[in-house]
């Protein structure tokens, strides 16, 4: 217990003496995974609803592999990243490695099939005759897809919070892509597995806490705006 109260003093300590280190590390944690979450975006909320709306051989397949992504474990995104950007690995040339840019990729390919997956049963999951409804009111292709996100933007925002949340919070991939470089690429999640090594437990609670407090402030946001938006 002891141990624990030391750990939030330690944390409030950090936080209000705006500690440069602790500072540095939480932006480049934040930023790191905001830019993955908005790649995930992109690339899963098309992908989802290209998969929950076309009708094509194999479509099935696709999406059972887009669920099985869901549950990814982050150290073997983590192996195959480095393998892809090791020095003789195809995307070598890149140099790449061992930057948050590296870091960005892996948590992309984290975050993708989660977004995906929740797009997809979000999509799926609307009245069937509402598609019909849109074109005989003679809305165009493009028109249709718009309108039938938008009338699943309330589980995609799920789709933000559980993306944004499971690469703030992973620590497996980015050790491997980042190696966890003090003022380059160390993380929240990092350097707390780095003091919890060297025996810091008080440091190691006060870098969680801080990061329990980003999470949850990210997605107290997302969950205001959600709520705003639920019908009444």
């Amino acid at each position: 217990m002891e141990l624990i109260l030391d750990g939030m003093r330690m944390a409030l300590t950090l936080i209000f003496s705006l500690d440069r280190e602790v500072l540095a590390v939480t932006l480049l944690s934040l930023g790191i995974s905001c830019s993955a979450t908005l790649v995930s975006l992109l690339i899963g909320i098309s992908s989802g609803v290209v998969l929950a709306l076309a009708d094509f051989p194999g479509r099935r397949f696709v999406i059972s592999l887009v669920n099985t992504g869901m549950g990814l474990p982050p150290v073997v995104v983590g192996l195959f990243v480095t393998l892809l950007l090791w020095r003789s690995g195809p995307f070598g040339f890149l140099e790449i490695l061992y930057t948050p840019t590296a870091m960005i990729l892996a948590q992309t390919v984290i975050a993708t099939p989660l977004v995906a997956g929740i797009t997809i049963a979000s999509i799926q999951n609307l009245p069937a005759n509402l598609k019909l409804q849109v074109r005989a009111l003679g809305a165009t292709r493009i028109q249709t897809v718009w309108i039938l996100v938008r009338e699943a933007r309330l589980p995609l925002l799920a789709a933000v919070m559980a993306g944004f949340g499971g690469v703030i919070s992973e620590v497996g991939a980015s050790i491997m892509v980042g190696g966890n470089i003090k003022g380059q690429t160390r993380v929240l999640t990092t350097a707390t597995v780095m003091e919890t090594g060297k025996g810091n437990f008080d440091v190691a609670i006060a870098l969680s806490l801080i990061l329990l407090v980003l999470v949850f402030g990210i997605n107290y946001l997302l969950t205001v705006i959600q709520q705003r938006e639920r019908p009444r």
